[in-house]
């Protein structure tokens, strides 16, 4: 009984000198999607071995680091809607629900909390605005796919700022179209970086990317010229919110380009993806050093994707990651010039296509390729260009031809890298923190608990997660 006593007498201290401490002014969310355990390893790894840093990535410099389980209400794995209402409300819900509960009872999310106490809000991704974990911190809808309802709470909103690839939602016959329904709630809606460096801006503003076939910004690993970056991204919002409130402010940013890497089981341009993250919170560290006291960074993951891991069946205990370094273009970037190439109606000869593998990922050149890869390479190749009869491989965001997918499958055996799946997988994920109540995050907690955990450090009640 005593020691109870005790117990409870030390976590209401602790509480109490929570309560009592000075609430950070800014807080940065940083949210990479799909980045469980595995992809930080592969991608610090490939810091230090390949790019030769003797410094660790910022997000593993910080102080507290730790983990977090991300179930869902419905599933063991969850998907990325109800990871990001977990995220951003507090609350576990159903897969594929945003920004409701379990019992589809809209619930709110601390960005709306954190408005209501006056802090200025961006929300921002790699990918469309409208998408699931941006979503979580704006919308209650019983679908994530419920895109023109998610742009008609975006526009109600009323936040500062947000920022991604393009909108998806079609307006219903009689309707506004989605860049309308914004326009009349008073955004400003910039396509670009040249026109965000070229054109003044209102109050509120929707930062979007240029004309571009996906809905996402463009993998880091493309370098697609004239497209956003998420770096741009974070200083875009970074430069509007000390315009519009200098006082205070609250940002989300979600690395999102890192799950549709994973998700096709894209190394390469996964450690790209979380690499430019890491470069992304650079900012954020940059504004913490300059405000030390004012500031809260937490970066964590709504799910991990892929299983990918470091090792192979018949692989040796050396990666040889130096091979990302040659690969010039993403899966799903080689798959939509794939399929070009086979519209165009042009006869594709496999002298070609081995010099493109050369030029755009290294193979026959930096990397050897043994017979029996030779082999397999070739068959693919006839089996998707001259038979045209080759077996496709369905992923999220993406469908492979089997020349794709065998090119990318022989680039990994030889690396070294394995993965248990194309979707996500239950995995812990990690929760670094550094700044203004920063050691709440430390020790093991599930998802529901970081955003309870900013509500406590920022005066604000907490909910009871079902």
């Amino acid at each position: 009984m005593k020691n109870r006593f005790f117990s409870t007498l030390i976590l209401l201290m602790m509480v109490l000198a929570v309560s009592a401490a000075k609430k950070p002014k800014y807080i940065f969310y940083f949210i990479g999607d799909g980045m469980g355990l595995s992809p930080v390893l592969l991608a610090e790894t490939y810091n230090q071995k390949v790019l030769g840093n003797s410094e660790p990535l910022l997000m593993l410099q910080f102080p507290v680091a730790s983990i977090a389980t991300s179930y869902s209400a419905s599933h063991t794995i969850t998907d990325s809607a109800a990871g990001g209402t977990a995220l951003a409300t507090g609350h576990k819900t159903k897969n594929g629900m945003l920004g409701v509960d379990a019992d589809t009872v809209a619930v709110k999310s601390i960005a709306y909390e954190l408005k209501e106490k006056g802090y200025g809000i961006a929300i921002a991704t790699s990918v469309a605005p409208d998408d699931a974990t941006p979503g979580a911190f704006y919308t209650n809808v019983d679908h994530r796919n419920k895109f023109y309802d998610i742009t008609k709470d975006m526009a109600k909103s009323d936040f500062d700022m947000f920022a991604g690839g393009k909108l998806r939602g079609t307006a219903p016959k009689g309707e506004p179209d989605v860049r309308t329904v914004l326009t009349n709630a008073g955004y400003s809606i910039v396509d670009g970086p040249a026109q965000w460096n070229e054109q003044k801006h209102g109050d509120k503003v929707v930062l979007l990317n240029q004309p571009y076939h996906l809905t996402h910004i463009g993998y880091t690993i493309d370098s697609i010229q004239g497209n956003l970056t998420l770096p741009f991204i974070t200083q875009a919002c970074l430069d509007h919110l000390e315009k519009v409130s200098p006082k205070k402010f609250f940002m989300m940013i979600e690395g999102g380009l890192i799950d549709h890497a994973l998700h096709p089981n894209d190394g390469g341009a996964a450690i790209k993806e979380l690499l430019n993250f890491d470069e992304s919170l650079r900012l954020a560290y940059d504004f913490y050093l300059r405000h030390k006291d004012e500031t809260l960074i937490i970066v964590t993951a709504d799910h991990n994707t892929g299983g990918m891991v470091a090792g192979v069946n018949g692989g040796s205990y050396n990666l040889a990651l130096k091979n990302f370094d040659y690969q010039r273009i993403s899966m799903q970037a080689m798959q939509h010039e794939c399929q070009q190439l086979t519209k165009s109606g042009k006869q594709i000869t496999w002298e070609y296509m081995k010099e493109y593998l050369k030029e755009k990922l290294g193979l026959y050149s930096a990397i050897p390729v043994s017979k029996s890869n030779d082999r397999a390479l070739q068959e693919a190749f006839k089996a998707t260009f001259i038979d045209k009869n080759g077996a496709q491989k369905e992923t999220l965001y993406v469908n492979l031809d089997q020349f794709v997918i065998r090119t990318f499958q022989i680039i990994d055996k030889i690396t070294g890298i394995g993965w248990t799946t194309g979707s996500h997988t239950a995995d812990f994920v990690p929760v670094y923190a550094i700044g203004v109540g920063s050691e709440l995050f430390q020790g093991f907690q599930d998802n529901t608990e970081i955003p309870n955990k900013i509500r406590r450090i920022c005066g604000i009640k907490e909910h009871a997660s079902k």
